[in-house]
């Protein structure tokens, strides 16, 4: 019996001790489940979207150190990035609306690193804000200012009428911007930032009327301007177009390579093609049915069936850069840049908007009379020459004038590369005794020619002037300084270059002296010389 009792005490001393023991591997256990939860929550990483910045992240107590932040572009561009806190903020401005992936790369402490590895990659996929006009077409009373409303606030803003576009900083971030008093109508172009670290975005037209109960129309650019070949025209309606003019479309005069499209409800859009609209003209858009435009910064409306924009000639400098190419110059010229390419819209804009390049004479030996005429940007006789050969070239009136038709072939030509072939001629004439004749091709001296010029009462004129009238034989009739009549057929190799005045062979005993009626006379063989060199627009320089 009292065996029995010994071991029965001892059995349950031992049970008491096991459930110790079990109960403090269960706190351990709970506490080590603990511990294990707050590292794993504080060693996160978190990589979000911000309010402000491009990104936000969060490291947790436990998650390590910051190795490295970088962004990537949308074509696979390196984005620097700045870390203020815990906000990631781009270097450089980035575009609204583009794409951007965010990595960051963290180091573990070491006593995790053997359980979790020693570092962690956290990447995030965003597109940067864009903020878009909520309402391109805007109601605005009489005296009030002009306020355009966003989808989302904007840090910064910038609009023209115009122009280039004026940039505007806000102080805050608003949905709504004021661009101040404006006329009763008007379009802008504006473009918006969302954030102080974006570009601006796409620019955006936005068109305002007064309260009117008919179509109220806008142009962009402003009726009455002027113009480049290549600038685009809208035509923008208080109502949606079909209600404005119907199904008709405007008329473009004189007409113009291009096309009308409707980018929206409100809008038509002339959009020139080929080398655009010509230069030296008024273009005029004629209206299917009359709309009702401003008159005046009052606000008064009335209907019109037209506008028209000025289309200006193309400037002379460019004029001469194109002559040059073509080989009708006596000079090269070289582009400070790349070529203009050879392009319809590239060509009309260089037209107007000339590249930056420079000219130099084409021979070592020019005669210094040239030289002397020369003016880059001026219309002289050289450059006046150079378009009358070119007109005479492409059978056109060789008057010398660049107008449109003379711009749109030189365009067409520089387009084609073509180069004249029969190279650059001058002659110069000395009237001091014994006269002579000087005819230069190409960088040499072809002819000199003894000469005869007018005589006292018909001298021949000092100056330069371009053939204008090229015939291999003529009759040459006038009056002589006595007053009788002259009338004389047969007359060979005849080049006019100031009124009657002309090269030419005439019969004489002798050269070298004043024998004719202001003509520059020359022995036959030396006539039938000089002729095929003294095409239309050949400079003569008559000198003492």
């Amino acid at each position: 019996m009292a065996t029995a009792s010994i071991e029965h005490g001892l059995d349950g001393q031992a049970g008491r001790r096991w459930r110790v023991l079990a109960g403090a591997a269960a706190v351990v256990a709970v506490a080590a489940l603990a511990v294990a939860v707050a590292v794993a929550l504080g060693s996160g990483v978190a990589l979000a979207g911000d309010a402000s910045a491009l990104a936000r992240l969060t490291v947790g107590p436990f998650g390590g150190s910051i190795q490295s932040v970088h962004a990537v572009g949308p074509h696979g561009e390196s984005l620097a990035l700045t870390v203020n806190g815990d906000r990631l903020t781009p270097v450089h401005k980035l575009h609204p609306g583009e794409h951007v992936t965010v990595a960051v790369q963290v180091r573990r402490p070491g006593w995790l690193s053997w359980a979790l590895g020693s570092e962690r990659t956290q990447r995030l996929s965003l597109t940067t804000p864009v903020a878009r006009v909520s309402e391109r077409w805007i109601t605005v009373a009489g005296g009030s200012q002009v306020t355009v409303r966003f989808q989302a606030p904007v840090s910064s803003f910038a609009f023209s009428s115009g122009g280039p576009l004026s940039a505007h900083a806000l102080g805050r971030a608003r949905r709504s911007v004021s661009l101040g008093s404006q006329p009763p109508t008007g379009s802008v172009r504006i473009a918006a930032a969302p954030r102080p670290w974006e570009s601006l975005g796409p620019a955006t037209l936005v068109s305002w009327f007064p309260p009117s109960g008919s179509a109220v129309m806008v142009s962009y650019p402003a009726a009455g301007s002027a113009i480049t070949p290549a600038r685009e025209i809208h035509l923008t309606f208080s109502m949606p177009v079909q209600d404005a003019l119907g199904s008709a479309l405007p008329r473009i005069t004189p007409s113009a390579p291009g096309s009308w499209s409707r980018p929206d409800a409100h809008t038509l859009l002339f959009r020139p093609s080929g080398l655009g609209l010509a230069m030296g003209t008024q273009v005029h858009v004629q209206l299917p049915r009359p709309v009702a435009v401003s008159a005046g910064s009052g606000g008064t409306l009335h209907h019109v069936s037209e506008i028209a924009y000025t289309v200006p000639q193309g400037s002379t400098l460019r004029l001469q850069q194109l002559l040059a190419q073509a080989d009708l110059l006596p000079v090269d010229w070289s582009p400070a840049g790349a070529e203009v390419p050879r392009t319809p819209a590239a060509e009309a804009q260089a037209a107007v908007d000339p590249p930056q390049g420079s000219f130099g004479w084409r021979y070592a030996d020019t005669p210094h009379q040239l030289q002397a005429m020369w003016s880059p940007g001026q219309y002289g006789v050289i450059t006046r020459g150079a378009v009358m050969k070119f007109e005479n070239e492409h059978e056109m009136t060789a008057d010398g004038v660049a107008g449109p038709a003379v711009w749109r072939a030189l365009l067409q030509s520089a387009l084609a590369g073509s180069r004249s072939s029969s190279g650059y001629s001058y002659v110069y004439v000395h009237r001091e005794i014994p006269e002579t004749m000087t005819l230069w091709h190409n960088g040499r001296v072809v002819l000199v020619s003894p000469a005869n010029t007018g005589i006292s009462g018909a001298e021949t004129a000092l100056g330069t002037y371009p053939v204008f009238e090229h015939i291999p034989e003529g009759t040459m009739s006038g009056t002589n300084p006595d007053g009788t009549k002259y009338h004389d057929p047969g007359i060979k190799w005849i080049s006019y270059f100031n009124g009657g005045d002309a090269l030419h062979n005439f019969d004489r005993a002798s050269f070298g002296t004043p024998q004719s009626l202001g003509c520059v006379e020359l022995p036959l063989a030396a006539s039938a010389e000089v002729w095929p060199y003294t095409p239309i627009g050949t400079l003569v320089s008559i000198e003492t």
